[in-house]
This record gives C-alpha cells, sequence and structure tokens, in this order.
C-alpha cells in the first residue's frame, strides 16, 4: 500500500507532510433445589490462537504478513486488510510510535481471536519507524530544497548537528537543525542564514496606501525535545 507523502514547513519554515461489556446481576433463587438437566451449558473457552505479524514499511509502501501460523490455523484475509490500513495511517501520523504501531496490530489479531507477535522492519531496521515528508519554504537552503522529499527516522534521540523534523505550535510542523541542547529543550536553528528586506503596499478602504517595510528572517526557536518528531536521514 503507498502512502500519501506528508508536507513540511521550512519558513523560511517545513509544513508537513472498545467493545463495551455488559454486566449481570444474578439474583437469588428462591428454589432450594435445582433440577440439573435444566441448567443451561457454558459455551466451550476457545483459546487464542498465537500468530507472528511482520510489518514491513520504508515511509512510501507498507506490508503485512501473517508469520508463524499454525498449520490447522487459517488466518482470515480480512483481518491482515484491516492490519494494513491501521499500519498504512499509523505511518501517515507524526505522533505514532513503533510501539504505538504495534499496540494497535494486537489489538486488530485480539479481534479476531489471535495472539499475535509483532515485529515492524524499515530501511532504518527492526522496530524503527519512518516518517515522510515534504519540504516547503527556503530556511534550510542549501540542505533542503522547497518541495524535496525526506525521509525521517521517527525518535527523540537526537544529538548537535542532526536536522530533525519537530512540532511548533504556530507553523505545525518545521525541519530545522539541532544547534544546542540543554534541560530537556533543543534550540533549533534554520540553515538558510539570509536576511531579506522588502516594501508592501496595501490599499486600505478610505484610499489611502499604506507601505510598509517587511523583514524577512529564518526561523530559529526553543523546543521541547518532547516535540521532536524524528530525525532527517534520507534526502
Amino acid at each position: 500500500m503507498k502512502s500519501k507523502t506528508a508536507i513540511i514547513i521550512g519558513a523560511i519554515i517545513l509544513i508537513i507532510a472498545a467493545a463495551s461489556a455488559a454486566t449481570f446481576l444474578s439474583g437469588q433463587s428462591t428454589d432450594t433445589t435445582i433440577n440439573s438437566s435444566n441448567q443451561q451449558q457454558s459455551a466451550p473457552i476457545v483459546e487464542p490462537n498465537e500468530i507472528g505479524i511482520t510489518v514491513k514499511t520504508d515511509g512510501k509502501n507498507v506490508t503485512v504478513q501473517a508469520t508463524s501460523v499454525p498449520a490447522d490455523v487459517q488466518v482470515p484475509s480480512k483481518m491482515i486488510t484491516e492490519m494494513k490500513n491501521k499500519a498504512y495511517n499509523d505511518i501517515q501520523s507524526y505522533s505514532s510510535t513503533s510501539s504505538s504501531l504495534k499496540s494497535d496490530m494486537q489489538t486488530i489479531a485480539k479481534k479476531y481471536n489471535f495472539t499475535a507477535n509483532i515485529t515492524l522492519t524499515s530501511q532504518f531496521g527492526t522496530n524503527q519507524l519512518p516518517f515522510l515528508a515534504i519540504v516547503s519554504g527556503t530556511s534550510m537552503i542549501p540542505t533542503l530544497k522547497d518541495g524535496q522529499e525526506v525521509t525521517a527516522l521517527k525518535t527523540k534521540n537526537i544529538k548537535v548537528g542532526d536536522i530533525v523534523i519537530s512540532r511548533h505550535s504556530t507553523y505545525g510542523l518545521i525541519v530545522k537543525r539541532v544547534a544546542t541542547i540543554e534541560n530537556g529543550k533543543v534550540y533549533l536553528k534554520s540553515d538558510n542564514r539570509e536576511i531579506s528586506n522588502y516594501i508592501k503596499e496595501t490599499t486600505l478602504s478610505d484610499g489611502v496606501v499604506e507601505i510598509s517595510n517587511i523583514t524577512k528572517t529564518p526561523l530559529d526557536t526553543w523546543r521541547s525535545i518532547r516535540d521532536i518528531v524524528g530525525v532527517v536521514k534520507d534526502y
């Protein structure tokens, strides 16, 4: 399954890319004895089958395959399709993690009476989740260009010099370079250090033309480590 590419901002900034349980109260019987022939037999408990599920992705394509299936067990194609669709959505989401994706797969398997051992594989290794995005803006030139596709490894394990995708309260998702890390925060800077000035003319309702001098500067910002989505690996 192919993914939709997320859009990120470079801004000179990056814009990206339960079943309810019923409770039964048993009342006390007025009979002192119960005829065993009238007792309802309880349904036999069916133990869940244990299988393996492998999810493979490169950030664009997703495949889901059942492995280690007992010889007398058939895995429903409907379950695999449901898993593939959910994995696809998880991989598109900047907030998902390898752990949350695996948990989602196990939840689906449980619906079909399976216990699933999930393995996630990508170009970055086992249990490493990629995130695909497209740069929008010029704040990271010459390293990253407007419209360029990048792939990040979702992780908060970062170091100075890394190019990272981060959440931003105003711009959504941004892509910047790590300049400083201290006390659980990270200072992100644009590679493009150019400052430009231009004049903007605005005609007001009374016909007066308002002239404004605009200075365009790169976005540099402090963010919490918690805001980091991942480290850009392929670009």
